[in-house]
Parts: structure tokens; sequence; C-alpha cells
């Protein structure tokens, strides 16, 4: 069997989902080690729950990343839990404020907000 060389919108899909397991998955295990310093073990918990949620995805994503041709509702799946991800951090930052420094938390933002809407795009245009 012939395979089809990967489309240019399978390729942007394929590096949106790289970039986000990069970020989840770094993110995820420095969150696991460092947990919620100085606060209750009930938070410390949950913190520590949630960061192994961020990894584990971020492995999906590098998966759905390297397999991109056989997904479809995996990857609109994926874009959304992305951002509605960001949708909490930018209902954190309303609620509490920005934390310091404020530009990496924005730095943070910024691919949460961009990458689900590019790969919304890109896997509908296949």
């Amino acid at each position: 069997m012939i395979e089809t060389p990967i489309s240019n919108a399978q390729i942007v899909v394929r590096v949106c989902l790289f970039l986000a397991g990069a970020i989840a998955v770094s993110g995820g295990c420095l969150q696991m080690v460092l947990g919620q310093p100085q606060t209750a073990p009930r938070l410390d918990n949950v913190h520590r729950f949630m960061a192994g949620i961020y990894l584990g995805t971020g492995i999906i994503c590098f998966w759905a990343g390297w397999t991109v041709r056989q997904q479809g509702t995996l990857i609109y799946l994926l874009a959304l839990g992305i951002f509605i991800a960001a949708c909490g951090r930018l209902l954190s930052m309303s609620k509490v404020g920005l934390p310091k420094p404020a530009a990496v938390w924005l730095g943070y933002l910024a691919p949460e907000l961009v990458l689900p809407i590019v790969m919304v795009v890109a896997q509908a245009m296949q």
C-alpha cells in the first residue's frame, strides 16, 4: 500500500500537538516534583493530581501528533481541553490577579489560547 504524503494542515496540527505535548510534559513533571509549596496537604494533593493529568495529556498529545493521520475527533477534543485550561487560567487571573512575574504567566497563556484555534482550523481543512 502506498502511503500518501502528510498534508500541510496535518503538519500544522502535528507541530501544535508536539508543542502542546512538550509544554504539558515539562509542566506536569515540574509540578509533580514541586507540588504546591507553603500550602495545606489537601491543596498539595490536588495540585500533584492535576500535574499527573497534565503530564498524561502531554503524552497523549505526543501520541496524537505522531499518529496525526489516523486522528479525527481526538484532535478537536485535545484542542478543547487546552482551550478550557486557558479559560481556567483566565478565570484565576480575573479572580485572584496575575501572578508575578506577569510576563511568564502571560507567556503560558498565549499559546494556550492560540494553539487550540490553530489546531481546529488546520484539522477542519483536511
